[in-house]
């Protein structure tokens, strides 16, 4: 068959590079523009993009890949299949219609749980034990098409959503390589999703780093964990007869909260170690990176940044409040 990869982060690239170990034909690349800020290329050149650079491969990066012009330029290349992983537009009825055999989409979830553009940093942050990918027929509605086949994977409990994205890529491309078989002998069972069950994950937001000690301690490892690369979890030092020092955080673990201390507030600790009471137990900042600085142990932090239990950590109050 001849195929149209369509794709941009790094959740795409084990599958592209998979495509051209098969007898198929990657007759070209759809990924998304360089992101322009002022004149000037603000984002990384994509994992995808540099591969097919490498294989001489045809590269199409519309702004709007659903434009009557976008189209033109995709039927020229008269694909048999899209393929699509981690691409960042939604594909239109009349998009997808332009090849024989639609487009299937690998998703980082075992849908319809976690529906949506971040499906492997929601499942750490809700804490699952277990997540997966998913092979689904396109359609125009989001990740709402039939399943053509699963693999399940369980999540590590140190994992960040770096690493289980890796993980989940490697086992994806495989998947993906035998349904390309499998649709070029009409071999295919499509299960429809139940509606009832599905979750939805949303794009992450800045905000979304910040916080709250008043939650448990294990939701909060979670949520460091998740919100790897970007945006991020995030903290305030509420010094006492000082700015506020925000501390960007880039490991956690759970800890008792042996001292019974107020949610928010440090805790003693003889493991050169920020222990800071949460809402249920107490959360280890195990490296952080004070504004302005670079990632660094705590150890190291603490060496320069004398704490005195009791402390204060949470939000900068807004001026207006």
């Amino acid at each position: 068959m001849r195929i149209i990869m369509f794709g941009t982060g790094p959740f795409a690239a084990p599958t592209f590079r998979a495509l051209f170990d098969t007898r198929h034909e990657v007759v070209a690349l759809v990924t998304q523009p360089p992101r322009v800020v002022r004149g000037k290329v603000v984002a990384a050149v994509s994992p995808v993009r540099d591969e097919g650079v490498r294989r001489g491969t045809p590269i199409l990066d519309p702004e709007d890949v659903n434009t009557a012009e976008s189209r033109a330029r995709l039927a020229e290349f008269a694909a048999d299949l899209f393929v699509v992983a981690d691409y960042g537009q939604i594909l239109s009825a009349e998009t997808l219609a332009l090849a024989p055999h639609g487009a299937i989409n690998l998703h980082g979830s075992l849908l319809p749980k976690y529906r949506g553009a971040a499906p492997i940093n929601w499942a750490l942050y809700k804490g699952e034990a277990e997540t997966g990918v998913s092979i689904i027929h396109m359609t125009p509605r989001v990740d709402a098409g039939p399943v053509l086949a699963q693999a399940s994977a369980p999540i590590e409990p140190d994992e960040n959503a770096v690493e289980l994205e890796t993980r989940l890529a490697a086992l994806g491309a495989p998947l993906v390589m035998k349904m390309l078989d499998a649709i070029e002998a009409g071999q295919t069972a499509a299960l429809p999703q139940d509606l009832a069950l599905a979750t939805k994950a949303r794009r992450l937001r800045k905000t979304d780093g910040a916080i709250d000690w008043s939650r448990p301690a294990v939701a909060i490892k979670n949520q460091v964990r998740a919100l790897q690369p970007w945006p991020r979890a995030y903290t305030d030092w509420l010094r006492s007869g000082g700015e506020p020092l925000r501390l960007i955080i880039g490991r956690a673990d759970v800890r008792a909260n042996t001292e019974g201390a107020t949610p928010g507030t440090l805790i003693p600790s003889d493991k050169h170690e920020l222990v800071i009471a949460a809402g249920e137990g107490a959360v280890a900042l195990l490296q952080v990176q004070p504004a302005g600085r670079q990632m660094m142990p705590a150890a190291d932090f603490l060496r320069g940044h004398p704490i005195r239990p009791g402390e204060k950590f949470g939000l900068t109050p807004s001026p207006d409040a």
